[in-house]
């Protein structure tokens, strides 16, 4: 089932804020942790989670930290979803055997039909888009060097 959680929606705004601040040095979690308000317990587990999955890569090092391991048109936000789903921990009610013949043939169908539809929109959107719309804010950047290779 999806379910919105802090983790998720740190994750994102990580990865964005990764995105966003690219400059020419790697964001270090410090800065993503003092700019977005995420607590530091989160925020490490999920990145290395992100990093094992491909989606960002980490640098080591005193000047060390995270850079997206992709261009960010190429990471959508579906990935990031799937990423934080494989580490949550909570059973899905959707796959609980127990339930009603209305509820195991009309209601959870529906609903993973939602889900379904969801995860699509969001496998269309991109690290990228999210960046443009950022930007179309007046969202100021960490750093006027901004950095998005192309391949």
């Amino acid at each position: 089932m999806f379910r919105l959680s802090k983790k998720l929606l740190f994750a994102i705004e990580a990865v964005l804020d990764i995105a966003y601040n690219a400059g020419d040095e790697p964001v270090q979690s410090s800065e993503i942790t003092r700019r977005q308000g995420i607590p530091r317990r989160y925020l490490e587990q999920v990145l290395q989670q992100l990093v094992r999955a491909g989606v960002l890569s980490g640098v080591r090092g005193p000047r060390g930290g995270y850079r997206l391991a992709r261009e960010r048109r190429r990471i959508t936000i579906g990935e990031i979803v799937r990423v934080v789903r494989s580490m949550e921990t909570a059973a899905d009610p959707v796959e609980d055997p127990a339930g009603s013949e209305l509820g195991h043939r009309i209601v959870r169908p529906m609903w993973m039909e939602m889900q379904e539809s969801f995860m699509s929109r969001l496998d269309e959107t991109t690290i990228d888009d999210l960046c443009r719309r950022a930007q179309s804010e007046g969202i100021p950047r960490a750093s006027e060097t901004v950095l998005d290779f192309s391949i």
